[in-house]
């Protein structure tokens, strides 16, 4: 038999303390075989005649229960299996939150999904303080909803009000925010948790938590309706319909109020084996499984060295981005190098800025502001240099100019030192081209906002050493990065699939169709946001030296609308100077966002919505898949799975398809073929499907066996 996850300790006060160690595991996750595991160490617990209660803790130095193990999901064949999995959930919970003495939960660090389910199943709760201590309910992330009375409980405890925000975004608490909120009864130092859920247990069982007067309210039928249809409302904006899970949340959290517990655990058991059988939810179970996968990769042949201390060369919005995750995230020192001071202070501005928030919103102190920001320095020069051992280039893209940094840090900096160049572009074979020790160079390219981009393409290129691969892997994890590794070609992987979709958006306002129609088109689509709104946030100047890099790489199907060379000659940057092809007004107030009309006069062109928003939509959809496809074809990714992470995590592909790949998986390789060629006939060569796609589609295969899906 094997060895039990849940261990019984009783102590001389007679409180129980059942320790949760899943053996071998780094995290508590909860598996259906552990069941017999809690009813055998909760009958011994009963056994002890003077038992006062017990209190639940992790054995695991940093994490309570990181929810239930996900992979039960994957083997569950039909909807009644997973309900049968919720309901055996379900039953668990219940039978501890009718234990007749006092359970309370000992919260360190992660307590999400099931293992928040468990918690709310006791009878009180208490956390540490410390930083990696987070709550919530992430399941709908997974396209699921909590189905071991998640559902039902949060409610009653927090009011309905409180409680849907949370389970319809699976957004993670720290410890005063869920105090305050009344999930936990307690916040205390890690130093005395233990103690605290001990003394909690010694006063007893006590009453349920009161919901306050206007919680009460809420629970009335008017004001319910009137909470529910706004829910909707607001989640629908949101999701576009996209994730039925969410619909199905609020359907059966109201089920729970208007016909009772029992209804509610019903209702939620059912949509929970529904749900788990959707394509959305494999899709999004695959991107989670995908990325889990990729953090533990070594994706080099040599294991990684451990780096002390990081320069960035370049003060601007994406050197004090870089600055800033690497001393706030990953924790280690940076000197940042410009030209000037006001770069350098930029760039100090960019991590004072984000540290301060914190400090508002009381998730940092004042004084532990100073400590993180001691991590940053900086000059006009290399003072500081010599002992860096990574170096990470985020000047302008000019060859020249990344050619002339290359030699100044050979010249400046230790013989080991990496280059790492944050080009969007450039082949990095073509920066190292007059290096002294080429093997140390690499392309390490971030996205905008590099503090919320969770991507960063990690690019090698011929002569780069398989140390200088481990080692900027390596840094990028601790940035807190999902890493991909992609080949030196023009554009590499994101950008060169986002480059046509962006140019098809252009070719539809080109032809009269309006901004906001394009936009609405691949929203609806599922991305957060369209490929015009995209390009004035990125900046219509930047994305125009892309293209012609591209053009020239891979030919006409890369070529840019004329329309894009008349807003870039007239003076159009985007967001960054106000000026792109939406208005930004400097009122606080700004509304919503209004199309600048002044670019149909300046295109020539009458705007009139000629073709619907799905056709839209396909003809840019198209050409990015087409041009993943080839990607993948020409081994610029590794395989579909990074092809997919890079591009859900790099560009918003929709989530709930599971990237690019998983998506034409699910439509159909032949489906694909078929419209592009479709396309092709009305618009052009530049829809051509490419030869592997054609050859897919001949031999009837698919980019994911079905053992990898």
């Amino acid at each position: 038999m094997s060895e039990s996850a849940f261990h019984l300790h009783m102590r001389l006060d007679h409180v129980g303390v059942i320790t949760i160690d899943v053996p071998g595991e780094k995290m508590n996750t909860l598996k259906a075989e552990f069941v017999p595991q809690i009813k055998a160490v909760l009958d011994d617990a009963r056994s002890h005649q003077d038992l006062a209660g017990l209190v639940l803790i992790s054995g695991k130095p940093d994490n309570f229960v990181a929810g239930a193990d996900i992979s039960m999901i994957a083997s569950c064949k039909t909807a009644e299996e997973a309900e049968a999995l919720a309901k055996q959930g379900q039953d668990v919970m219940a039978m501890i939150a009718a234990l007749p003495f006092p359970v309370v939960a000992a919260i360190h660090g992660a307590c999400l999904g099931g293992g928040l389910e468990l918690a709310l199943a006791c009878d009180a709760r208490i956390c540490s303080l410390d930083d990696k201590t987070r709550l919530g309910l992430p399941e709908v992330q997974l396209g699921l909803l909590p189905g071991s009375g998640g559902t039902q409980r949060l409610p009653r405890l927090i009011g309905v009000q409180q409680a849907l925000p949370l389970i319809l975004t699976g957004k993670q608490l720290r410890a005063k925010q869920a105090l305050k909120l009344g999930i936990v009864d307690d916040a205390v130092p890690q130093s005395i948790l233990l103690e605290t859920a001990i003394a909690r247990v010694h006063k007893g069982k006590g009453a349920r938590r009161e919901l306050s007067r206007r919680d009460r309210l809420l629970q009335g039928p008017i004001a319910r309706q009137v909470l529910f249809s706004l829910a909707q409302r607001q989640t629908h904006s949101k999701t576009q319909g996209n994730y039925p899970a969410a619909d199905r949340i609020l359907e059966v959290v109201r089920i729970g109020l208007e016909q009772g517990s029992s209804a509610g655990h019903e209702a939620e058991a059912r949509a929970f084996g529904q749900l788990a059988m959707t394509p959305e939810s494999a899709a999004l179970r695959s991107l989670f499984f995908a990325s889990t996968a990729l953090k533990k990769d070594s994706m080099a042949s040599v294991e990684p060295q451990a780096l002390k201390q990081i320069g960035v060369l370049g003060g601007g919005l994406m050197g004090g981005g870089i600055a800033s995750v690497t001393a706030l995230k990953a924790g280690l020192p940076v000197r940042i190098k410009d030209i000037n001071l006001v770069g350098v202070n930029h760039a100090l501005q960019y991590s004072w800025d984000l540290l301060s928030n914190k400090v508002k919103r009381r998730q940092l102190k004042a004084a532990e502001r100073q400590q993180q920001m001691a991590r940053i320095s900086g000059g006009n020069d290399y003072q500081g240099f010599s002992q860096r051992d990574l170096v990470i280039e985020a000047v302008f893209e000019d060859l020249a100019l990344k050619q002339q940094m290359v030699s100044e840090i050979e010249s400046h900096c230790q013989p080991h030192t990496i280059f790492a160049s944050n080009t969007s572009s450039l082949p990095i074979a073509d920066i190292a081209a007059h290096a002294q020790r080429p093997e140390n160079i690499i392309g390490l390219h971030y996205f905008s906002p590099v503090d919320k981009m969770p991507l960063v393409e990690v690019i090698p290129h011929a002569n780069t050493s398989a140390q200088t691969l481990a080692n900027t892997v390596q840094l990028a994890r601790q940035q807190g990065k999902t890493a991909v590794v992609v080949a030196d070609r023009p554009g590499f992987y994101v950008n060169r699939i986002l480059a046509p979709y962006i140019n098809e958006a252009m070719h539809c306002l080109q032809e009269g169709e309006p901004i906001e129609h394009i936009d609405r088109a691949l929203v609806k689509f599922g991305f957060p946001v369209g490929p015009l709104q995209l390009l004035d946030e990125v900046g219509i100047d930047v994305g125009s030296k892309i293209s012609p890099i591209l053009e020239q790489a891979y030919g006409s199907r890369f070529s840019a609308p004329n329309a894009a060379n008349a807003i870039l000659a007239d003076g159009r940057k985007g967001r960054k100077n106000h000026k792109g092809f939406y208005l930004y007004q400097r009122s606080r107030w700004p509304g919503k966002r209004k199309a600048d009309a002044s670019i149909y006069t300046l295109l020539n062109i009458k705007p009139q919505a000629k073709q619907s928003e799905a056709q839209i939509a396909e003809r840019c959809v198209l050409m990015m898949l087409n041009e993943a496809a080839r990607c993948l074809d020409e081994a610029v990714i590794r395989n579909a799975s990074d092809g997919d992470i890079a591009a859900v995590f790099g560009i918003g592909f929709p989530p709930f398809l599971g990237g690019p790949f998983r998506y034409m998986d699910q439509r159909g390789i032949g489906d694909i073929v078929k419209a592009l060629s479709s396309l092709m006939q009305q618009h052009g060569e530049r829809f051509a499907p490419g030869e592997a796609l054609i050859a897919m589609s001949e031999q009837q295969t698919n980019f994911y066996t079905s053992a990898q899906s």
